[in-house]
């Protein structure tokens, strides 16, 4: 750090206290963002407000819209446009559910003989809409789906929407619609986590860690931000106590107690507090990866008997559609490279390996339950292998 107006950072040390590396925590500045990164930003975002998406891949192309949002007339629109009948992609999880497919891996197409309405769509991508009355499916042709049915799916899940598209091949460009490659849509990820850049840092006293700041991160496409709470002063050449969590509306903010989200993350507050020092990462990946209005339709599928990951895979998604790249690449940004790692989930522990992180110790982190989250915890710990 260099001398400033006030003085070098040496002057303030003295014998009395021990001097450590401290975290690298130091604005830069800003690169432009990728074109691919803001390729997929803009595709996302027309997604989100029920217009059409041109992806391209390998001399072919598709229009898509998100299967959530379509209605009559962008239906119709699609089509006219297109000038082929459109189909529907599905994930294998949603198309076993439905029993349209026996595998619940990959993505499935899936054409309507006399061609699709609102309502089938409705039906078919999400489970909460049953209340329309199931349509034909005798009616329906399912066959896997080739690369683009595929990428217009996971696109549509970047979008936090239900993770269906109604697709129809197109043999043109519209001047009007925003374009975006199949393989930039498969990197967006991994693209987005290895931009991450410091935008801002504050110091904010919380109240079981007086001692804290806040740094957020923010990916080049100027996407949501991830959040990093700094407790104390921690060396970055020891194991660095570290909780990674997901965030969660309904328990960190409102006190839900359908979940331990809540507690995890002022329990981890706390206990870092107490031993000194660490790091928690607050991480924009609500509801498992799904977004928090998916979670929300989780919950009311879970109200119907379903549980946790069983709800989840009724909406066509993974049991855990989360990624840790993330969170590698915060950690090493502040100059960490080896944690205890705070969770009960094995699978942190796996990810953050594969990311180069050292997780020296996995801590336990573990709080009662109560009437209305024993069930979760137990899927968890039954299911999700976490440890209790």
């Amino acid at each position: 750090m260099p001398e400033s107006e006030y003085g070098s950072p040496l002057d303030f040390w003295t014998e009395d206290q021990p001097m450590t590396r401290h975290l690298h925590i130091s604005l830069k500045p800003e690169k432009p963002a990728p074109k691919p990164l803001i390729a997929v930003d803009r595709a996302i975002a027309e997604l989100r407000r029920g217009a059409q998406v041109l992806v391209r891949g390998d001399g072919a192309q598709l229009l898509m819209l998100a299967a959530e949002a379509v209605a009559d007339e962008t239906l119709a629109g699609l089509k006219a446009q297109a000038g082929t009948e459109p189909a529907l992609a599905l994930t294998g999880r949603r198309a076993g559910v439905l029993g349209l497919a026996e595998s619940e891996s990959g993505v499935f197409r899936v054409a309507a003989k006399d061609g699709f309405d609102t309502k089938t769509i409705a039906f078919l991508a999400d489970p909460c809409a049953r209340l329309l009355g199931p349509p034909d499916l005798s009616r329906l042709d399912v066959s896997p789906a080739a690369a683009l049915d595929q990428a217009c799916v996971a696109l549509a899940k970047l979008a936090r929407l239900l993770p269906a598209a109604v697709v129809a091949d197109s043999g043109h460009a519209p001047a009007d619609v925003v374009a975006v490659k199949a393989a930039d849509i498969a990197a967006y990820q991994t693209t987005a986590a290895r931009s991450l850049r410091q935008v801002s840092e504050a110091r904010v006293p919380l109240e079981n860690a007086e001692n804290a700041r806040i740094v957020a991160f923010r990916p080049s496409d100027g996407g949501i931000e991830h959040l990093a709470i700094i407790i104390g002063e921690p060396d970055p050449d020891q194991a660095v106590l570290t909780r990674l969590h997901s965030e969660c509306f309904t328990g960190d903010l409102l006190g839900s107690l359908r979940c331990d989200c809540g507690d995890q993350l002022r329990g981890a507050i706390a206990e870092i507090a107490r031993v000194g020092s660490g790091v928690l990462l607050y991480l924009a990946q609500e509801g498992r990866g799904i977004g928090l209005v998916n979670k929300l339709r989780a919950y009311q599928l879970q109200d119907e008997g379903f549980d946790t990951l069983d709800a989840n895979l009724q909406l066509g998604f993974d049991d855990d559609e989360r990624i840790y790249l993330p969170a590698a690449q915060m950690l090493r940004l502040l100059g960490i490279g080896r944690v205890r790692l705070l969770t009960n989930n094995p699978g942190k522990v796996d990810a953050l390996a594969r990311h180069h992180i050292e997780v020296a110790e996995r801590v336990p982190h573990v709080f009662p339950s109560n009437d209305h989250n024993q069930g979760y915890l137990l899927t968890k710990a039954t299911r999700g292998g976490h440890l209790f």
